[in-house]
Formats: C-alpha cells, structure tokens, sequence
C-alpha cells in the first residue's frame, strides 16, 4: 500500500503491539480521553408508560455505512432518562458491542446529522466524540485491520459475544492533530466510495449473471435445445409453449416412489459416526453440500430402514424458506437417512438430473409456490407434489438437455466465482487502504479532493 503513496519521513514506536510505529508527531490516546462512550440499554419492547421512539437496531448499524432519519427504523419505547442519553447526535458513531460472531464485534456506522426521536438501540453503543472532527477519524479506525483483529480478541462469552465498555474506554488509538484527521477521513470518504462502486458493480455482474443462469435452465427444460422445434400449448401457466413432441404428466405417474424423509425428533439419536443423515442446509440448488454433516445410531436408522434414500433419489426441502430446492443424492451417500425432507425416485422416463433442473428452474420454482401452504413456514406435502406437472422428452434427448445445461452452467458459475474473487479482493484493498491512513503508514496531508469529473472518469477505469 504504502508503495502508490508517500510514506510519512519520521516514525517512532506507539508502543502499542496491534498499532505498531506511528509518525513522530502523532499521539497515542485511549478512546475514553477522545469520545465519550455509552453502552445502549433501550430493548425493543414497548410500553404504554413510556415515550414511543424510533430504534436505531443492531442491523440498522451492521449493513450500513450511515444512518439517516429516512431509515425504516423499529418502533420502541423508552423512558425520558434513556431518550435524554441515546438520541442520536451529529458526528455519534454507533458501535455494535455484542454479537454471535466475536468478528462482528465493534462494527460500526456513523452519524452525519442529529436524529430528534430516534434513539440508539440494545446491542449497540455510542461513541461520541469530544471533538467533532475526530467523529469520521474514529469510525475508520474501527474499520481498520488492526483494530477489528484486536477487538475480536477482547470479546467474550461463550454462545453470544460482548465488548464491555472497560474494554472500549482503553483502547489506544493513534491519534494525529484534528486537521490531519480531518484529511484522513475525508481522503478515505473519496477513495473507499471509488472501490465501494467497483464492488457494487461486480455485485450486479453477479446478479445479472444469476438471471442468465436461471433463464438458459428455464429455457431448456422447457422449450428444450432445437430453436426450429414446433411448440404447443402446454395447458400450465408455469410452462407456456412446449415442444409438440414432449409429453406432460403428473409427476405421481413419472416417478416410482414419492416420500418424506423422518419426520420425528432425533436428536436423541445422533452420534459422532453412524450413518448420515440429510438435513435442509445439504440441499443446494443443483448440488449436495456434504459439509456439517450429522450422524444417526445405525440401530435406530436400521429400525426406520423404509425412509432411507437410495444414490439416485432427489431430495427437496420441505419446509422452511428454502422450500422446493432441489438436488441428486450422491453415491457416497446411498442408504442414508433425511430429516423431513420430500424424496423422489424417478421413473425410467424421468432423468434425475434433468428433473432437479426442473424443479429449479422458474417453472419448477412457480409450481412449488403455487402448491406449497402454510401458517407463518412454507410446506410442501408429498400429496401436492404428486399433482406437479412434469414435462418430459425422451430419455436421449433429457440427457442431452443435462450435459448442455452442465456445461453452460458453468460456464456461468466460473464468471461468477471470478466476480466474487474480484469484490474480495476489493475489499481487501479497501481494509488495507484504511489501515495504512488511520495509523500512518500513508502520508495524504498534502492530498484534495479531485475534481466530479475527474473522479467519474476514475471509476469507470
């Protein structure tokens, strides 16, 4: 990093391992002699003896950069003691303090202007600056590398990870004069917004590149690979045309058997080894994912011997958000059990590989909504999946459709691996970045704003 910029002429040591050596004319403070430091305890419940107020929650402040009066904040209550100490002020920064993730500790989010009636919520905590220009300085040192390594470390608990206010108060922050922290916060603002609109492209590339995969797999399992095919009406909304040579049946006619895994509690019956069993979060769409696998007692699993799948069967979630995704059993795991979910074991007629392109395809994913119930959770019984239309070509021409569906798939699913590689990379630029400015190893005094124009032209690039 420091290679593309000037580095500062003169360092000594912080003497702060995490911070390491700083220019000779900065300080070294603890946050308490900067900011004043107040832990939220405003909860999200309501009571009719205390003052409605807008919640600035721990999500508000996880997903976003800033928060602004126009936010869809929770309503609350809170009593005129908590108002008076946690409306949101001009230049706050607002820390998340507790989390079930220690790395999610000390995420932050800034304030740019007073907030009369909404308050800062449980789960979070104030920094307030004595200085007001110290306000975009502080938020980034919480964002640098460093920092973020050294507050996961100072979390604790077990199941649910805090940061106690002691905690805060003493870390050392580097701490250079106001106009120089000014400029740090303002180079960063500029810089940062460049990558963060790089990131947000990629990002788009990505969800356009998802829409594409999803519209060439809807297109072949419906309208299969001939472009000069005759179509006809298929009688399903979810379908439309189809070839004219394809048939369509009920799914209860293309498959041999149609289940659902055990539908009991077993967690009594789990085991470091045994013989594994399928849950929801296996399930991708088009692939099994073998990884948190659980074990069940391979006497109980024998006892319940008529749910168990076969290398081959389909399993789709059930029940949940995830409703109707689907994927093949793979060979290593023949004889296995599942946790509720459907199992289909296709007919001779019906491809595995080509029907689990079909229930994730926009058809298979528009009947799944239309048959699927439930109060508050989505289900999918066996006896509305029977009723599902199923189209079916020739077995040739299914395998056909698979291995072209394979190979385009991925295709895209290389593009889109390339795009995630390119946002990591991004973003850890943009840490390092920050980093090198908050604790010196970049000298930006000298630098400004450049020209609109100029930094559209650099964003493009």
């Amino acid at each position: 990093m420091p290679g593309r910029y000037k580095s500062y002429s003169e360092h000594k040591d912080s003497g702060v391992e995490w911070l390491g050596s700083i220019p000779n004319h900065w300080d070294v403070k603890k946050l308490k002699f900067l900011a004043y430091i107040q832990p939220s305890n405003v909860d999200k419940k309501t009571s009719t003896k205390e003052t409605p107020v807008l919640l600035c929650n721990y999500t508000d402040v996880y997903y976003n950069e800033t928060v602004h009066a126009d936010m869809d904040f929770m309503k609350s209550s809170a009593t005129e003691d908590q108002i008076e100490k946690f409306t949101l002020k001009s230049g706050d920064i607002i820390i998340t303090k507790d989390s079930e993730d220690p790395n999610d500790i000390a995420i932050p989010t800034f304030v740019p202007e007073s907030m009369p009636g909404v308050v800062c919520g449980y789960h979070l905590s104030i920094i307030r600056p004595q200085s007001t220009i110290y306000g975009l300085y502080i938020k980034r040192v919480f964002e640098c590398g460093y920092a973020r390594a050294y507050f996961s470390t100072r979390s604790n608990g077990l199941t649910r990870y805090g940061l106690g206010t002691h905690a805060l108060a003493n870390v050392f922050y580097p701490t250079p004069p106001e106009k120089e922290a000014e400029n740090i916060a303002n180079f960063l603002d500029h810089e940062t917004a460049k990558i963060d609109t790089l990131i947000e492209k990629q990002q788009q590339l990505i969800q356009l590149l998802k829409e594409k995969r999803q519209a060439v797999i809807s297109h072949a399992v419906t309208k299969g690979l001939n472009p000069n095919v005759k179509l006809r009406n298929s009688g399903v909304l979810s379908i439309g045309l189809m070839p004219e040579h394809w048939t369509l049946k009920s799914l209860s006619l293309a498959s041999k058997k149609l289940a659902v895994g055990l539908a009991m509690s077993v967690t009594d019956c789990y085991e470091e080894e045994g013989v594994p069993i399928i849950r929801n979060q296996n399930i991708k769409e088009g692939y099994f994912d073998g990884g948190d696998m659980l074990y069940l007692n391979p006497g109980f699993a024998e006892a319940q011997a008529s749910k168990k799948v076969k290398a081959g069967d389909v399993v789709i979630v059930r029940t949940g958000s995830n409703v109707g995704l689907t994927c093949c059993v793979p060979d290593e795991y023949d004889q296995c059990h599942t946790f509720t979910t459907l199992i289909v074991t296709p007919s001779d007629e019906l491809v595995k590989e080509y029907f689990t392109y079909c229930m994730n395809s926009a058809y298979g994913k528009a009947e799944v909504n239309r048959l699927k119930f439930g109060f508050g959770k989505d289900n999918l019984n066996v006896g509305e999946l029977r009723a599902m239309p199923t189209l079916l070509p020739s077995v040739d021409e299914q395998k056909e459709i698979v291995s072209y569906l394979e190979q385009e798939v991925a295709k895209i699913e290389l593009m889109v691996k390339k795009a995630y590689v390119a946002i990591g990379l991004m973003q850890e630029r943009r840490t390092a970045l920050i980093s090198s400015a908050v604790t010196g190893k970049i000298d930006v005094r000298d630098w400004a704003a450049p020209p609109a124009n100029q930094t559209d032209k650099e964003v493009s690039a």
